[in-house]
């Protein structure tokens, strides 16, 4: 019997380490996260003649840019109507320029890493009759944006479809060994990357001092690629929904995964990417905290790939969390009004691949004073009013949760009622605490306020972790983070 790596699969091979931050040091430019879009913004920026370092909390695309699907498109499910619906046509003709320019970025500085990259159409598809409708608007939205989208009755997909949109010559990769690429790449021409040295703060003047645990980085300029925004200025906070989708990896026994790069249009999507002889399945999305969430989100997609697929084993399974938006455009740009030397890259939606990488291309553009064409478009600063009741009901959400989970009552009395592999609310005294049990009958409580602004977490089954409901914050069962905003860690508490 084989046991499922509960990881990506592209996050198990042994990397080059960078050492963590120590001391003072000094740089033109700071960027903040190792992913896809801080690592882009850097290395264009160094080839433009720019000293930059870069901070990463963990490891090198560690983060959502090695737990993902691996597709780099500029088709992205159903973005072109909701967007022509939100902002119109011209908007959503630029949102076709951005991503297409993302693809572009990819397929350019993928040039000389081996980071096994092909070319393959990308589509979405309707799964269900009642979804053609919906498949049929995005192909006329797609098209009037400008991509040279085809609509088809098939495609490379063992089971039956309602019709489907489709974009040739987009790509598939290995994300971990491109973004391990991008970095070997800044190093070897002098770039200077740190690895666990998680961001604490950021001054509020200028020269910019970012400060970790261990040590500090002096910048004329910053870059916050964290993928959440890490700085409570801005509030970005109350503009962006964290949701969290999972992925599993199956051998097939064919050995020959659908061609497609397909995604459904319903409410409940279903994702297709493939690598070698695996066939990735991504779906069972759900706002980040959402209550009673368990191993049964993996399930539903295994069960999926069994059901359609001639899966031979799942050999992987993992799950990322993505910040959306509150009028689905990314936000890149200066952090704060009039700010130019405070940056940001956030919002992607799930598509960071492609929309990561403009976006380093945008913030170099901006950083070294080049016009950029996607600017005005992704502004931080942007006004949307036929998006605001979105927003407010956004954020109406946030105070519903922070009120509700403290009048809530505690799933159990004691820690000796939790059972194991199981966390529950325990009341502790006057209060409450959050109590895993491991596999060993082992116990770790911590306190559920969220460290960034003081929502109370809830437990995720399937991850093992404790999420906060507001902003996405989340933490192991010993309370380390695992994901922003937060940076301070829960406090303990007695088991």
């Amino acid at each position: 019997m084989t046991t499922t790596a509960e990881q990506s699969l592209w996050l198990g091979e042994t990397t080059v380490e960078h050492l963590p931050l120590t001391g003072e040091q000094r740089a033109e430019v700071a960027v903040i996260g190792g992913g896809i879009a801080g690592l882009t913004t850097a290395l264009l920026l160094q080839r433009r003649g720019v000293d930059v370092v870069v901070i990463e909390a963990e490891r090198v695309g560690g983060g959502v840019s090695g737990n993902n699907t691996a597709k780099v498109t500029a088709l992205q499910s159903t973005m072109y109507s909701t967007i022509e619906q939100r902002h119109g046509a011209l908007a959503a003709a630029g949102y076709a320029s951005a991503a297409t320019a993302g693809v572009r970025v990819v397929s350019t500085l993928a040039e000389g890493i081996d980071c096994d990259l092909q070319r393959a159409p990308a589509a979405t598809f309707a799964y269900a009759q009642d979804e053609r409708a919906t498949v049929e608007a995005e192909m006329r939205s797609a098209d009037r944006a400008g991509l040279a989208v085809e609509w088809t009755e098939q495609l490379d997909l063992p089971f039956p479809t309602h019709g489907a949109v489709r974009l040739p010559d987009q790509i598939v990769l290995h994300p971990a060994k491109y973004v391990r690429g991008l970095a070997a790449a800044f190093t070897a021409s002098g770039g200077r990357i740190h690895e666990r040295s998680r961001v604490r703060s950021v001054s509020v003047t200028t020269p910019y001092r970012v400060s970790t645990a261990d040590g500090e980085v002096v910048a004329e300029q910053v870059v916050v690629a964290t993928h959440y925004p890490m700085l409570d200025r801005g509030l970005f906070f109350a503009r962006l929904d964290a949701e969290r989708s999972y992925c599993v990896a199956a051998r097939l026994r064919s050995g020959t995964p659908p061609h497609d790069l397909a995604i459904s249009a319903g409410s409940e999507s279903w994702s297709f990417s493939r690598h070698g002889d695996h066939l990735i399945v991504g779906g069972q999305g759900h706002p980040a905290g959402e209550r009673g969430v368990d191993a049964g989100r993996y399930t539903a997609l295994a069960d999926f790939a069994h059901r359609h697929f001639d899966v031979a084993e799942v050999t992987h399974r993992w799950s990322a969390q993505d910040p959306k938006p509150y009028d689905n455009l990314p936000m890149v740009g200066s952090y704060l009004p009039g700010s130019a030397r405070l940056w940001v890259a956030t919002g992607f939606a799930k598509w960071g691949l492609a929309m990561g990488s403009v976006a380093g291309e945008v913030l170099a553009d901006r950083i070294t004073g080049v016009d950029s064409p996607h600017a005005e478009l992704f502004s931080p600063h942007r006004v949307s009013l036929r998006s605001a009741p979105t927003l407010v009901q956004q954020n109406l959400k946030v105070a519903k949760d922070i009120v509700g989970d403290r009048l809530a009552t505690s799933d159990a009395s004691a820690s000796a009622d939790v059972p194991v592999d199981e966390g529950r609310v325990v009341s502790d005294g006057a209060g409450k605490k959050g109590v895993y049990r491991d596999q060993a009958g082992v116990v770790h409580a911590v306190s559920l306020r969220c460290t960034h602004l003081g929502c109370l977490v809830r437990f995720n089954g399937a991850e093992r972790s404790w999420d906060c409901p507001c902003h996405g914050s989340r933490f192991d069962v010993d309370g380390a983070v695992l994901e922003g905003p937060a940076v301070e860690p829960l406090p303990r508490r007695d088991p």
